[in-house]
């Protein structure tokens, strides 16, 4: 019985697993990457709040970067909510990787 090539033939079967893994990893650390974004962003807003500034050009300021079509600032009474859609790798839905934090400046 032969066995040359065995290995490459292994290999190329391995690829496509690989492959799949490589998008997983990019997925997971660009989804971390929006959560901890969003998160400062957040901070930032609610203690602008307490400065008397903007929470909504706070938040923005805090997350360079970010497009405004990806992010969204919401504020409301005293907390404030941001959400980034990051970009998605690969045509992922980016939907599915947004991440949403609040930030509550307190009480009045």
């Amino acid at each position: 019985m032969r066995e040359d090539g065995q290995a490459t033939v292994e290999v190329v079967a391995l690829l496509p697993l690989v492959v799949v893994a490589a998008l997983a990893i990019a997925a997971l650390l660009a989804a971390g990457q929006a959560r901890e974004l969003a998160g400062h962003a957040a901070t930032a807003g609610a203690m602008a709040m307490l400065q008397g500034g903007d929470p909504v050009d706070a938040a923005r300021a805090a997350a360079p970067g970010v497009p405004r079509t990806r992010m969204a600032v919401r504020v409301r009474g005293r907390t404030v909510r941001v959400r980034i859609r990051p970009r998605a790798p690969f045509g992922l839905p980016a939907r599915l990787l947004e991440a949403a934090v609040v930030a509550d400046a307190g009480p009045r």
